[in-house]
């Protein structure tokens, strides 16, 4: 199976992988495609195209020196997929990435055909505003290994902390710092200043959000709400699952999705 990395005339690093409906990915803050959507790539690429754009300081998108704007962020996606030949997909947000498929779906309503949102929001709750406001305070200040602390300590549950033993635990910390992009905290400013609640009554394209019931990073009532404020929205959730969906939470995960995309595509084909 073929992947191609390449820069868009939008300025985006973007994966493309596969064959067949397109299916644009929308990765979270402090992440990119491969961190967020890695473990279930290589499956959604047997029958999906997928199309990847990274963010201004992820992949090599180069970091912007303005601050990231939602729409532009929305625009700039959907007009990488435009550019790569597809017409119409559906969106597979994470994280914040859940707020970019919004804002996309209703800024290019011909061009959206649905909506996977997993550990999302529609505004930053005070656990998520708190965490956003540190990762820019630390990094800021070149803590950089006290924001992977606090990426393990938010993305990972209670359950799977306590099961690292304590000489691992700075190599889990060390790993963590490695992934982190450098548009880390640009990427966490927009975490603290999107709101699409207005958005969500807009939305009427079949939508699947998920929520991981263990999320530490953003309070599941945040998942819930997206739900709730989308029209006939279906709501799954992941019990005890972390913000970053283990192995097993992930293929539970795919196991939904591809129900929920088989579905969009028999009706849209």
């Amino acid at each position: 199976m073929t992947t191609e990395q390449a820069v868009l005339p939008s300025g985006l690093d973007v994966l493309v992988q596969g064959t067949g409906p397109a299916l644009l990915l929308a990765h979270g803050a402090g992440g990119g495609i491969q961190g967020n959507f890695g473990l279930v790539l290589d499956d959604l690429a047997r029958d999906h195209t997928l199309i990847g754009p990274h963010y201004p300081g992820a992949g090599r998108t180069p970091v912007t020196s303005e601050p990231l704007d939602l729409d532009d962020l929305a625009d700039r996606l959907v007009a990488a997929a435009v550019a790569l030949g597809h017409e119409r997909f559906a969106v597979l947000g994470e994280s914040l990435g859940t707020t970019v498929a919004v804002r996309a779906a209703t800024r290019h309503p011909d061009r959206v055909t649905a909506l996977v949102l997993t550990a999302g929001f529609p505004v930053a709750d005070p656990v998520l505003a708190l965490a956003a406001e540190l990762v820019q305070i630390l990094a800021k200040a070149g803590e950089w290994n006290a924001v992977a602390r606090l990426a393990c300590l938010s993305c990972m549950t209670d359950a799977q902390l306590s099961e690292i033993p304590d000489a691992e635990l700075d190599a889990l910390v060390t790993a963590t710092r490695t992934t982190m992009p450098p548009g880390t905290p640009d990427h966490f400013h927009l975490v603290s200043r999107v709101d699409v609640r207005d958005d969500l009554p807009r939305i009427s394209v079949p939508t699947l959000v998920v929520t991981p019931t263990g999320d530490r990073l953003v309070l599941p009532d945040s998942h819930r709400a997206l739900a709730a404020g989308i029209p006939g929205a279906t709501l799954i959730e992941l019990p005890g699952a972390a913000h970053i969906l283990s192995e097993p939470d992930r293929a539970t995960w795919l196991r939904h999705v591809r129900e929920f995309l088989a579905g969009d595509e028999s009706h849209s084909a």
